[in-house]
């Protein structure tokens, strides 16, 4: 059921509401934050910053993995119920992880914070859905998708600053912030009592289609951030914290676009987005493999934050209407097979790249000409 408009809603609600939009910056925000930080926390377990790089997996695996589930089971416990319960759980890990005293402590309470946050970011996408007009579906996702750049973009940023003094400090803000979001709360919405959405309806095969799209779009985009960064080293000898500065360029301009992306896809359609999105791809990866100038790479790439916008937000508004009864599986299904695409992209690029340069780039080029068009299931209309 679709909430009244904004202006006539009360104080809470609009609070709650707002509360969606800060939680979408959490997640990633909590999953990059020790992107910056890995020296500074492997001289305080005394290992590597190599070996305290598994601070990352170890968060983003069990998201990945209880992604698969956590929307349903969500559903079926009721929205806001589930993720109060996942805000105060992050609070409790978050506070975990800076009072660690060792490196597996410290890996199996971010593990736990990975496995929380499965349980708010496909509710907080469904939520939202059930909280605006249709007709304004895709500028609320378009908000929604420039916090979560945000928060994956300011991470290391804040997670390096904090590190210059003590590293825990970072973990404590983020408890800080999950524990105001705890009692902000969401809208109400979702299943009614006694029901029980199923996992079949998250798990048909036109959700698991729109899935693997938004993974080759990840994938093939912004997950080629480590290519990019190869070839600013190799062909060009970019310095490390060059590159870091050059490789924000796509988060930047995705964070500045998603709005205007959002109120596109309310005129054009969210296939027609997502289509539009993979072709602007083609062109951007092609580009920065091709490009002869450090200067053209930034252009480029900051064009590659835009068309992701459009593959990610696409995708969102299609499948939030494939199964209106379980508009949090549906999403927490498309979330998880999302970050395979990520997680698959350096293995299967890298040794393409090695052996001939251009090549690592045509490639993710051609899944995106070809997978997105032939995967993508059709529109349904509200």
């Amino acid at each position: 059921m679709i909430d009244p408009p904004l202006s006539r809603t009360s104080p809470r609600t609009r609070l709650a509401r707002a509360g969606l939009y800060a939680g979408a910056a959490l997640g990633p925000f909590g999953g990059g934050i020790t992107v910056a930080m890995l020296p500074e926390l492997g001289a305080s377990f005394d290992v590597s910053a190599a070996t305290a790089s598994l601070s990352i997996t170890a968060y983003t695996a069990p998201f990945a993995v209880v992604m698969l589930v956590s929307g349903t089971l969500g559903e079926r416990w009721g929205r806001r119920r589930t993720v109060t319960v996942a805000y105060i759980a992050y609070v409790i890990t978050s506070v975990a992880c800076l009072l660690a005293p060792t490196l597996p402590l410290f890996l199996a309470a971010r593990a736990m914070q990975g496995a929380a946050n499965a349980f708010t970011s496909p509710l907080l996408l469904a939520a939202l859905a059930s909280s605006v007009p249709a007709g304004r579906l895709g500028r609320a996702l378009g908000w929604f998708g420039s916090m979560q750049a945000m928060g994956q973009t300011s991470a290391p940023l804040v997670g390096g600053l904090a590190a210059e003094a003590d590293w825990r400090i970072a973990f404590a803000g983020v408890a800080a912030v999950a524990g105001v979001l705890a009692v902000v709360g969401i809208p109400a919405g979702g299943a009614q009592l006694g029901e029980r959405p199923s996992l079949r309806t998250a798990w048909q095969p036109s959700v698991l289609r729109a899935g693997v799209v938004a993974a080759v779009g990840w994938g093939c985009l912004s997950g080629l951030n480590f290519l990019v960064a190869l070839r600013l080293e190799e062909e060009f000898g970019v310095g490390a914290a060059a590159r870091g500065l050059l490789l924000t360029s796509l988060g930047v301009a995705g964070l500045l676009t998603a709005r205007l992306v959002g109120g596109g896809i309310d005129r054009i359609g969210a296939r027609r987005s997502v289509l539009l999105g993979a072709a602007l791809g083609v062109i951007v990866v092609i580009g920065v493999g091709l490009a002869p100038t450090v200067w053209l790479i930034g252009v480029i790439w900051a064009v590659g934050g835009v068309a992701t916008q459009f593959v990610l937000v696409g995708v969102n508004a299609m499948v939030l209407r494939l199964a209106p009864e379980n508009t949090g599986g549906t999403m927490s299904t498309v979330q998880a097979v999302r970050f395979s695409g990520a997680a698959l992209s350096p293995v299967v690029i890298t040794p393409v790249y090695h052996a001939e340069p251009l090549a690592g780039f045509l490639l993710p080029a051609a899944l995106l000409a070809v997978a997105v068009p032939a995967l993508l299931p059709p529109e349904r209309r509200p």
